[in-house]
């Protein structure tokens, strides 16, 4: 597997390969591109019971989705979901790694925790598990260019039709 530069992902975004929606050509870095935090999250509930964790346990069932209307306090030690605004639809011989940026990260945000591998042949927004790892609250606005996609050429090709295939909110 190989890393793609500016000029190849550009390149396969304007063959169509690669398909970004919002997407604006300055949001591609020298080997990533830039993705934004959409306008919703989902929060754990009821902190002070314990999620008993079982193959069928659905996370679902200890969240809640809200809007990003106002900034949201993160603070330390709590994880939530965020989701990018935007769409990415991937080719079967390309996946990706979602990073956080060093900027953030530098204030104690990690970007996700442990699911950061972008399936070949995806076609969907990507689910940020964002973490609080400071001593200090953090506010989350909607907009931020919170991460990046590094992609990769794959070695053969495949198509992802895992559980959450056609994601589309959080």
């Amino acid at each position: 597997m190989s890393v793609l530069t500016r000029d190849v992902i550009l390149r396969e975004i304007d063959e169509g390969r690669i398909r970004i929606d919002p997407f604006e050509r300055s949001q591609v870095g020298v080997a990533s591109i830039d993705l934004t935090l959409g306008r919703e999250i989902r929060s754990i509930e009821n902190h002070s019971v314990p999620i008993r964790v079982e193959d069928h346990t659905d996370y679902r069932d200890h969240t809640r989705v809200q809007n990003l209307d106002a900034p949201f306090r993160l603070d330390p030690g709590v994880t939530i979901h965020g989701i990018t605004a935007e769409h990415i639809s991937l080719p079967d011989d390309l996946c990706g790694f979602l990073e956080g940026r060093s900027r953030f990260a530098r204030l104690g945000l990690m970007i996700h925790v442990t699911s950061a591998f972008v399936q070949p042949g995806v076609s969907n927004r990507q689910v940020l598990e964002m973490s609080n790892v400071s001593s200090r609250a953090l506010e989350i606005v909607p907009g931020v260019r919170i991460c990046q996609i590094v992609l990769m050429r794959t070695e053969g090709r495949a198509i992802y039709r895992g559980r959450f295939q056609d994601q589309r909110e959080i």
